[in-house]
């Protein structure tokens, strides 16, 4: 989806990817916590107004690029990201 910026953020060992749709004040979002190395994915939200168009797959699927460049490996807390893991077979090295 071309109308939706994702950028990032990442202090002492927390981060949130945020999904920005174009034309659109809402934000959604995708936070994790590190432990031992592995990055829990916690929560993903995304509001209502932006909601149905994706976003939250692209959330997701920022996290597993990331997992895939710098090495670390996921925890699916989140209902959603699990879902997304059950659905992506490939993915199943990343799983912690």
């Amino acid at each position: 989806m071309s109308d939706v910026t994702i950028t990032r953020s990442e202090e002492d060992g927390r981060g949130t990817y945020y999904a920005h749709v174009a034309g659109s004040g809402s934000v959604g979002r995708l936070t994790w916590v590190e432990r031992n190395g592995v990055r829990v994915a916690e929560h993903t939200l995304v509001p209502p107004e932006i909601g149905g168009r994706g976003v939250a797959a692209l959330l997701v699927e920022a996290l597993i690029g990331d997992a895939r460049e710098q090495g670390f490996r996921v925890d699916p807390t989140c209902s959603y990201v699990a879902a997304k893991f059950d659905q992506r077979p490939e993915w199943a090295d990343l799983r912690a």
